[in-house]
């Protein structure tokens, strides 16, 4: 029979790994329930950002992670490779089921995080990691001096325009809209003032091109009907992102985009009992490192909770 954990962690990501090894250290008798280790940057080639290493492999830091979290595996945290479907409240308590078992658990976690809206367009799977990419953070300073294209026209897209813009030989904003009414009105004036870049509004993405690499990026007018084709050395897609909420309806309280709600100062969702961290919930800026410290902040208001009852 599976004991009643005190908490229960959902995902492998940053978020997730850090909050395991906190949650041990605390000695809080932990189930963490990953399908994988890494979250969205284990796909990246490289990794410039995380904080402590140089550079590193997407593939390295999720084996990284890993590996720090079942150095603490064993009487207080417990590890399994499964896939969360549904948590159901019950007698004060709360019932994780997974596609092969049940777990019940005091308090729960949540760091499902996100996945990025895949841009459709011919050749844009077949070019991904080689020239097309989701992040601007992680690959960007590898694209320095080339003349790059973003695809997206909210803040997120001239966020990543503006980073770009310190290392590339131009940056060229491809929009499907005719305005830019999900960006800010600052951030547009301040980036389109800038003399290496220019943007190209109301089109559609057709297809991507290259040979090894990505080199082209054909888009066509919705009002003209002409068809540009525009050689770039990179592409920055930056059209969304869709948290990993979906078995969460009902559970927690979610904003529009799916994110569950969470109070900035202690992690806590609406739901009493339940915390989340990472890129799944509401907070304005994702990141690794950022993820990681929500889930630290979460733990630190978990194990007082914990120590309440």
């Amino acid at each position: 029979m599976e004991p009643i954990y005190d908490l229960i962690i959902i995902g492998g990501g940053p978020a997730g790994a850090a909050a395991g090894v906190y949650a041990a250290r605390k000695r809080i008798q932990t189930l963490l329930i990953a399908d994988s280790f890494g979250g969205q940057s284990t796909v990246s080639t490289e990794i410039q950002n995380w904080i402590g290493t140089v550079a590193i492999s997407g593939e390295e830091l999720a084996s990284s992670l890993k590996k720090h979290v079942e150095a603490y595996a064993g009487d207080v945290l417990t590890m399994r490779t499964e896939r969360v479907g549904k948590i159901e409240p019950k007698d004060g308590n709360f019932i994780v089921n997974t596609e092969s078992a049940s777990y019940t658990a005091r308090a729960v976690l949540i760091a499902t995080g996100s996945h990025r809206r895949k841009l459709e367009a011919i050749g844009a799977d077949t070019f991904e990691h080689k020239g097309v990419t989701y992040c601007a953070s992680c690959d960007g300073p590898m694209f320095e001096g080339l003349d790059l294209a973003v695809v997206g026209g909210g803040n997120a897209a001239f966020e990543t325009a503006a980073q770009l813009l310190a290392y590339a030989k131009s940056v060229t904003l491809i929009h499907r809209s005719d305005n830019f009414i999900r960006a800010e009105p600052m951030t547009v004036e301040k980036v389109l003032a800038h003399p290496n870049m220019r943007a190209v509004k109301n089109v559609d993405i057709l297809e991507i091109k290259g040979d090894k690499f990505a080199n082209a990026i054909v888009y066509r007018d919705k009002k003209t009907g002409e068809t540009t084709e525009l050689p770039v050395g990179g592409i920055f897609v930056e059209i969304g992102q869709i948290p990993n909420t979906e078995f969460l309806k009902g559970v927690v309280d979610l904003d529009e985009g799916n994110h569950i709600i969470i109070d900035p100062r202690t992690q806590q969702t609406r739901t009493k009992g339940i915390w989340s961290a990472g890129d799944c919930t509401d907070i304005l800026y994702h990141q690794n490192n950022i993820a990681a410290g929500d889930a630290v902040r979460a733990l630190e208001d978990i194990y007082k909770h914990l120590n309440a009852r």
